[in-house]
């Protein structure tokens, strides 16, 4: 059995890493093959493309780049026809992740979607489109379900596998002594994200925020998890630019977040991650002004965070584009400072929200899926 396994970026990674894993423990001797990062390659993936090389994010940026990317697609369309893999798994990054199901329909190799495209947000159409070419799909939130169900897909909901990746490394304590956290000041985390793009859309922003926020709470100490796919020289960079004193860190992030007592954080998978470890965030998504104004035609939704949407609640504040302002950062940060009343009602909504994200053990089901699906297209 030979499986083809496609993620672009960070987040698809870490999904990738988990399934690759439990598809190599229920059945070893199928051979892994694809795209994607340095975790999928270390779990047994062998790679023909690494998305670090590729990786970008906003409608502007990728029409810039699209030579590079019908490059990356041309490649992995003759590797498919190549190696004649009995399936073709799909690990979210929808745009280049569709035409590539497409160039293995027409090869005749059977297509399962992972975390398919949001079309509950968008689009709403693309449910359609992307029922006539994957085969099954599985979601990893319930509120993805009824579209696809409308297009006549055959798409479910098996759990998240962030409950059973999202685990401290060490009890919260012991992180603040481990992480220099003195017990009389407050952690405050800036998460940027792990994209390039990001660093550089919000970064500036998060540091003069937390300088803001330092004139009113001076009992204020930040730290930055660096991400293995950005640069910790640009983000140096940038904090010497910003003149505020940020700590580092590159390992033990769960742990980090555990302990920490707020976050600012770019919109995204991070932002999840906390809630699962009672982490409040003030949220942040900017993009540049050319995929803001053609996003902002074609997402039409009330909340962008993951926490918000799984409640159908806007109980931890988003700053979107313009209101990405120090002034907005310092003033809902402080909100969430131990002992105030809003920090405790976003906690209780924090806990209800990360229940919907179903029982521990979700990539062990997805991967039994994906062996089954696999199985049952290779005897016909």
């Amino acid at each position: 059995m030979k499986i083809m396994l496609s993620a672009g970026e960070a987040s698809g990674d870490v999904h990738g890493e988990n399934i690759a894993r439990a598809i190599l423990s229920m059945a070893p001797e199928t051979e892994l093959i694809g795209f994607g990062g340095s975790r999928m390659e270390e779990a047994g993936v062998r790679l023909r493309q690494n998305f670090a090389d590729y990786s970008v994010m906003g409608v502007w940026e990728v029409l810039l780049n699209i030579r590079r990317l019908f490059k990356l697609l041309n490649d992995l369309t003759e590797f498919m026809r190549e190696e004649k893999p009995d399936m073709l798994v799909l690990i979210d990054y929808p745009d280049f992740n569709w035409r590539l199901a497409k160039k293995a329909k027409a090869l005749g190799i059977p297509v399962f979607s992972y975390i398919p495209p949001s079309a509950w947000a968008w689009r709403k159409g693309r449910a359609k489109d992307c029922a006539k070419i994957a085969d099954e799909f599985i979601a990893i939130f319930p509120h993805e379900l009824p579209v696809y169900e409308a297009a006549g897909a055959k798409i479910s909901f098996v759990g998240n596998p962030l409950v059973d990746a999202v685990r401290p490394e060490m009890p919260r304590e012991k992180a603040r002594r481990f992480f220099k956290m003195p017990a009389d000041k407050t952690a405050i985390l800036l998460l940027p994200g792990s994209r390039k793009q990001e660093i550089e859309l919000l970064l500036p922003a998060m540091l003069s925020g937390a300088k803001k926020l330092l004139e009113d709470r001076p009992d204020t100490i930040f730290y930055l998890p660096v991400a293995d796919t950005v640069s910790r020289e640009r983000i140096e960079e940038l904090i010497a630019d910003a003149g505020v004193s940020v700590t580092l860190t590159e390992e033990k992030r769960y742990s980090l977040m555990a302990a920490a007592d707020a976050a600012m954080a770019t919109s995204g998978t991070v932002v999840m991650e906390a809630a699962l470890l009672g982490l409040p965030c003030v949220v942040l998504y900017r993009l540049s002004p050319v995929s803001y104004a053609i996003g902002k035609l074609l997402v039409h939704v009330d909340n962008f965070s993951l926490p918000n949407i799984l409640l159908n609640e806007s109980f931890q504040r988003e700053l979107l584009q313009d209101e990405v302002t120090p002034d907005n950062i310092a003033a809902e940060l402080k909100k969430l400072y131990p002992g105030e009343a809003h920090r405790r009602e976003v906690t209780a909504k924090l806990k209800s929200a990360c229940q919907k994200l179903g029982a521990p053990g979700a990539s062990g089901r997805v991967a039994e899926r994906i062996l089954n699906a696999a199985r049952e297209f290779a005897a016909k």
